[in-house]
């Protein structure tokens, strides 16, 4: 799943429901898109290699929960989002993208389908007024059902429904959401005192898809989600019942690796995966098809906010991976270069990848440059760093 940069917020900072749990465990905290949340507990090269090679279980509670629901649900999402949401079946989950009318990308979300007119929409923590606003804006309720003709007497445009055929919801505030990652956790949460009455078989749970369970008699989403490139799952449960989770969790993987583990790590291991982070790689001034997500958008279908709008203009930066030898890493904001030193794009993410041992980056090139042809080059702090442009992700686990 995706995540909101780091940034500084001058708002009241805000605290998960875990909160108590992360300063026991001695967890180092960071402002993360107005939120406070645990950076690190230990190491971040500990805490990233025990999710490539056992488990780590992460809050992500600062993440933002809508539900959609309605008659018109399905319809309705197919016109606010890019992709079509009304293909999917019940139980299943799909990447989609938030587009504004010029195309920009306003958040990229998570959609499970939790009914045949029920929906629940995962965005990221710094976005959700964002996402909130876009989405209630593009419902224009008036006394008639649904229709086909979507032009209002003013000329605006919009998907109109019923009174009552189409409901948004923030519904974030409401729960916490819990992220086992990696090759054990499937494993672990088999083992976890008190998760009872899952609707289908761990083994038979795809990725991208969701099942209900209980946890302590309450209700618990599985979907086998996941941002780090590895096996795993998302748990959201009631708030209240986050931290008696949490600690169960714990419990049950003990003696299998499994480690808490901060932003820090998640980020080297969403990088690896080459999953975008907003803020970094996407953004409202980026088109789809730049970030490599024009799969993402369902052109043929007649009517989406942004259609028409999101070819890049010509000659727009597009998204690479790259790769370089030694230790120095490229870092966001670093400038990629050629050999005489001019400027031809940007680094948006790098680091130097625990998994791999050598320096990885996502960067917007000029397209000239994007097919590896020309040789390129990372400015760290003025040295010349030869960088290779390489396929993403960077690394792929074992299935």
């Amino acid at each position: 799943m995706t995540d909101t940069p780091l940034s500084e917020s001058a708002a009241e900072p805000r605290y998960t429901p875990l909160r108590a749990r992360h300063e026991a465990l001695g967890a180092s905290f960071t402002d993360f898109g107005g939120w406070q949340m645990p950076v690190r507990y230990t190491s971040d090269l500990a805490e990233h290699h025990a999710v490539r090679e056992a488990a780590g279980i992460f809050d992500i509670s600062h993440m933002a929960e809508f539900l959609v629901d309605g008659p018109a649900a399905a319809e309705y999402l197919d016109y606010s989002l890019a992709g079509r949401l009304s293909a999917m079946t019940i139980g299943k989950a799909k990447y989609s993208l938030l587009l504004a009318e010029d195309g920009g990308i306003i958040d990229d979300v998570i959609v499970y389908r939790m009914g045949e007119t029920r929906f629940l929409i995962i965005s990221n923590a710094g976005n959700r007024d964002a996402v909130r606003e876009a989405l209630v804006a593009r419902v224009r309720p008036v006394d008639f059902a649904a229709t086909a003709d979507m032009t209002g007497e003013d000329g605006s445009f919009g998907f109109v429904v019923g009174k009552s055929a189409v409901t948004v919801e923030d519904v974030s505030d409401q729960f916490a959401l819990i992220a086992v990652q990696g090759p054990a956790a499937e494993q672990i949460l088999t083992e976890v005192d008190g998760i009872e009455d899952v609707s289908i078989p761990w083994s038979e749970q795809k990725y991208y898809s969701w099942a209900s369970a209980t946890f302590a008699g309450k209700p618990l989403l599985l979907a086998r989600t996941g941002y780090t490139g590895e096996d795993g799952f998302e748990l959201l449960v009631a708030a209240a019942d986050a931290e008696a989770l949490w600690d169960a969790v714990l419990t049950a993987g003990t003696g299998q690796g499994l480690v808490p583990c901060g932003l820090a790590a998640r980020d080297t291991l969403r990088l690896e995966a080459g999953m975008p982070l907003y803020g970094h790689e996407l953004s409202l001034d980026t088109k789809p098809a730049q970030a490599g997500l024009g799969r993402v958008v369902v052109t043929d279908k007649e009517r989406f906010v942004g259609k028409g709008a999101t070819t890049p203009a010509e000659g727009a930066r597009v998204l690479v991976g790259l790769t370089a030898e030694g230790r120095r890493a490229g870092r966001a904001g670093y400038a990629v270069v050629l050999e005489d030193g001019s400027a031809v794009g940007e680094i948006t993410s790098g680091a130097l990848s625990p998994t791999l041992g050598h320096p990885i980056a996502m960067a917007y090139v000029d397209p000239a440059f994007s097919t590896g042809e020309t040789p390129l080059f990372l400015d760290v702090r003025g040295t010349r760093i030869s960088a290779t442009v390489t396929a993403l992700p960077f690394y792929r686990r074992k299935k």
